[in-house]
């Protein structure tokens, strides 16, 4: 099992976007890579420095790093900063933070594919996890919850895939 954590703006959608694929083991939303002390929500929206990302568990012998980051920036703006969709400001950032130095070179492979069909230099951070706390249980499966929540990420791109027993 591996872990990447991807922060692609609002949280709720991303969770849900990539639950959907078999690869993927399991997902948690939280707030990473600002100061070393866990926020509340409230805080995070009053620029607390963290960004909105979701924690992502997958299986490397059935979803690859480099095919999960590929749907990552399916449903990103990757040229955007601090801002996603309708939702701005600094906790919706977009970045992949890793946690293994094996996947750095895996990751920036992907970066240069995709600042090539850019033409430019990508708004999206790459760095290693600091730091990541869940977020309260109540934004967790947020949209599954809450079928009608607004989330930048267009409906069809949750039907990519749907995994077995589900």
């Amino acid at each position: 099992m591996s872990t990447i954590y991807l922060a692609g703006g609002c949280f709720w959608g991303m969770q849900k976007f990539f639950d959907q694929f078999e690869g993927v083991f399991s997902t948690q939303v939280g707030y990473a890579n600002g100061p070393d002390r866990a926020p509340t929500y409230e805080e995070v929206c009053r620029d607390s420095g963290h960004a909105e990302t979701v924690r992502v568990d997958y299986d490397e012998t059935r979803m690859s790093l480099e095919r999960l980051l590929d749907f990552y920036f399916m449903v990103i703006d990757p040229l955007s900063v601090n801002r996603q969709g309708h939702d701005e400001g600094i906790q919706y950032r977009t970045g992949v933070f890793y946690t293994e130095d094996y996947q750095r070179p895996v990751i920036e492979k992907v970066f240069a594919r995709e600042e090539q069909k850019a033409g430019r230099s990508l708004a999206v951070l790459l760095e290693p996890l600091r730091n990541f706390f869940p977020a309260e249980e109540y934004h967790q499966k947020y949209l599954e919850k809450n079928p009608g929540g607004y989330c930048h990420i267009p409906q069809k791109f949750y039907g990519l895939e749907k995994k077995s027993g589900s």
